[in-house]
């Protein structure tokens, strides 16, 4: 266990993550809920080994006037800045947009100072962005709730956008949808990406039915270009203990030693969320 939930209470859960490797250890960005205030916050905690992490800063739900923040995106700049993609609820609605601060140091996040980077629109709501800087363009994946029906709106797909600063992004359509009839034909939502040679490896959170919503299961998809990704069969490669319960939000890191750690948000058998993490 790398993080604990943030309280007793149902519904508290920590996880949803995004870190980034540096010379002194480990920088990572994940998401806090209590059942009473939803995704309460966003902490930024520092790791010398991955596995121990002290908050070094904590960004409130009020400071970025959402009703509810879910995963964010820690990204360090090939110029030496930290940005911080935030996933933000707009109040007393099922709307989401994605807002992002730009730093000299992951300390240092001010919220004034934040500006709008996916804002969504009436007939959709965009959430849980996963940003990779790859050969000279900003590629990102977010997961993409339609809003035509009130009672549905966990519906999901992932779509893809790609920017030349990470700022104002294009977007491309529909990269990974759900399968009818499938464990994930109610929504997918990329969570991880890897750029391997000749093709591009997608681990996503996917569901069958509203039910298993916040209990997403991982499975992963391929595809030659980032518009198109293809689920793997079989079917999930992760799940709860004893395949009961969410295994999601998985996030890659290389460790530049051959090396990988691996962070994701798992349901415990008393129904909280915490954050785990895997040397691999």
């Amino acid at each position: 266990m790398a993080i604990e939930p943030p309280a007793s209470e149902p519904g508290s859960w920590a996880g949803a993550s995004s870190a980034v490797v540096t010379p002194d250890g480990i920088v990572m960005a994940y998401r806090m809920r209590t059942g009473s205030r939803r995704g309460c916050s966003v902490a930024v905690a520092r790791s010398a080994d991955g596995v121990r992490f002290e908050t070094i800063q904590l960004i409130r739900k009020e400071e970025m006037d959402s009703e509810s923040l879910e995963r964010p995106a820690l990204v360090l700049t090939e110029w030496g800045t930290w940005r911080l993609y935030l996933s933000c609820a707009t109040w007393d609605t099922k709307h989401w947009r994605v807002e992002m601060i730009e730093a000299p140091e992951p300390d240092a996040f001010d919220c004034d100072k934040r500006m709008m980077v996916l804002p969504g629109s009436a007939a959709a709501a965009v959430k849980d962005p996963v940003v990779k800087f790859h050969h000279g363009t900003w590629h990102l994946w977010a997961s993409v709730h339609p809003l035509d029906d009130p009672a549905a709106t966990d519906r999901m797909t992932t779509d893809y956008a790609s920017s030349p600063d990470g700022i104002d992004w294009t977007w491309h359509g529909q990269a990974l949808v759900g399968r009818p009839g499938e464990w994930d034909q109610r929504g997918v939502r990329v969570s991880a990406v890897r750029f391997e040679p000749g093709r591009i490896v997608a681990y996503y959170d996917g569901r069958a039915s509203a039910a298993a919503n916040f209990d997403e299961r991982t499975g992963v998809a391929t595809g030659i270009v980032p518009t198109a990704l293809t689920q793997v069969e079989p079917g999930p490669v992760g799940s709860g203990p004893d395949g009961q319960g969410g295994l999601r939000y998985l996030d890659i890191i290389d460790l530049g030693d051959g090396r990988e750690r691996w962070y994701y948000e798992i349901t415990r058998p008393d129904g909280l969320h915490e954050l785990r993490t895997e040397l691999r």
